[in-house]
């Protein structure tokens, strides 16, 4: 098997993400199942290493630095256009020794037992990072306790959930992937509230902070592809005729008209045959468009690669992470030339790089192969959080569950773990909640591996963002 790097599928990051298309629109095998259905709640301390089940594929989120746009690009009055202080990740945690201080209690939701909506590797994954800083450090030198509620992908559930933590007196709460969070409740209790990404509208606006963008900047990222690098006029679109892949597509049409690109989207069902497909790829490119965009997952991605193939279809073609994954990629192999991949780059050797496979290793093993399913975001999310803490910490400040909210919220000058993505909450009048706009975008390249599209090392999306 070849050799995918799960970091350079993070963003988030994944999954700045199409993820709930990916989790509802495609088959099971989008979703992580689990034995055991998962306890209402559970603290989880320092000595404890959870068992993690087959990883999935998330979408990810972020990377380095921004890179300039080209004069084509639409601009955006939400964003600022101030030149940021350079922003730097900050001592990271390997040299640290256990943290010793008052332990902080964070909450998290996450959505687990139901089916099409169950993602216990959030709630591992998290663990494994948990346990990894606990060992280093912790949050500006607090222990980490967390407490875990599982809702069930109702708001009657994700309220309840927001009850039981706030009863228990978190500093913290986390949204791992949580349909309706409890906003309200956490606010009347005075408890921030920070998630992984963004999942329908709503959270857009929240009072909430989220390290990755979701939907509306994967999408704004596949626009950003298409103008930069293909100078782009007209799009063709596939994808599944359900509610998220709907979703994601309104996300992108909105990104394409704000840009003045026309485009023709085709609707398929979830599971097509390999005529379905090469069908729906024929009527996309039926009035040879610039590019294509392929909103298919999994399954949905090989009928795709292949159809195109078939066809002798070579219009390049967008997609999310998810068909960049391993196991796409060992079973297409060269079908896959000529697909680009958002949020998805080649690996790189950096601190933050080996303690993310540091963190891992306990179930993942060493040099881990494939790619980490959606519980990378989980990582994502409290190693970024840690990060923040220690800058209050070795400011001189008090770490506490609000101090890092308020942090987070406010700095340009921090970059997330483990991509070095720049920190810049609130810097979208539009996406108030969203702290990260940058991707790297890869394609597949000729030695059958992934690799990074010269001058998408770190797309800045923010003014392709409808």
């Amino acid at each position: 098997m070849r050799k995918h790097h799960q970091l350079s599928r993070l963003g988030s990051a994944v999954g700045d993400v199409a993820l709930p298309a990916a989790s509802c629109s495609s088959s099971d095998s989008d979703t992580t199942s689990s034995t055991d259905a998962p306890p209402a709640s559970d603290t989880v301390v320092a000595d404890s290493v959870p068992v993690e089940s087959e990883p999935t594929e998330p979408p990810a989120d972020s990377a380095p630095a921004e890179t300039d746009s080209l004069d084509s690009a639409p601009s955006d009055d939400d964003v600022s256009e101030a030149e940021p202080p350079a922003a730097e990740g900050g001592a990271d945690f390997e040299s640290r020794g256990p943290a010793t201080g008052e332990p902080i209690l964070v909450g998290m939701v996450n959505t687990e037992g139901t089916a099409g909506l169950d993602f216990p590797e959030m709630r591992t994954d998290t663990d494994l990072a948990v346990t990894y800083l606990n060992e280093h450090g912790g949050m500006g030198g607090r222990p980490v306790q967390i407490e875990h509620c599982a809702a069930a992908g109702s708001p009657e559930t994700s309220q309840a959930c927001a009850q039981e933590l706030s009863g228990k007196g978190v500093e913290l709460a986390m949204l791992g992937l949580d349909l309706f969070p409890g906003y309200d409740t956490f606010a009347a209790s005075s408890i921030p509230v920070v998630g992984a990404l963004p999942i329908l509208p709503p959270d857009y606006s929240a009072n909430a902070l989220f390290v990755t963008g979701g939907n509306a900047t994967t999408m704004a990222a596949m626009v950003a592809l298409a103008v930069e690098e293909f100078d782009a006029s007209t799009v063709g679109i596939i994808s599944a005729d359900n509610a998220g892949a709907n979703g994601s597509e309104a996300a992108l049409t909105a990104a394409l008209d704000k840009a003045g690109l026309t485009y023709v989207s085709i609707k398929g069902g979830d599971n097509e045959t390999d005529a379905g497909f090469q069908g729906l790829i024929r009527e996309a490119n039926s009035e040879n468009p610039d590019v294509l965009v392929s909103l298919y997952a999994d399954a949905g991605c090989i009928g795709a690669m292949r159809g195109r193939v078939a066809l002798g279809i070579d219009t390049p073609m967008i997609s999310t992470a998810i068909c960049g994954s391993a196991e796409v990629l060992d079973v297409v192999g060269d079908d896959a030339a000529g697909w680009y991949f958002i949020a998805v780059g080649a690996p790189e050797d950096t601190a933050a790089a080996r303690e993310f496979d540091t963190i891992i290793e306990p179930v993942y093993g060493s040099g881990a192969t494939g790619t980490l399913g959606l519980g990378a975001l989980g990582i994502t999310q409290v190693m970024t959080l840690a990060r923040v803490a220690n800058s209050i910490a070795e400011a001189g400040g008090d770490v506490t569950g609000q101090a890092i909210y308020d942090e987070l919220g406010s700095t340009t000058e921090l970059l997330s773990f483990p991509n070095d993505s720049q920190l810049a909450c609130a810097s979208s009048a539009t996406y108030p909640s969203v702290c990260s706009f940058e991707f790297p975008i890869g394609r597949y390249g000729a030695d059958g591996e992934i690799e990074t599209v010269p001058g998408f090392e770190a797309v800045n999306v923010a003014s392709y963002l409808p």
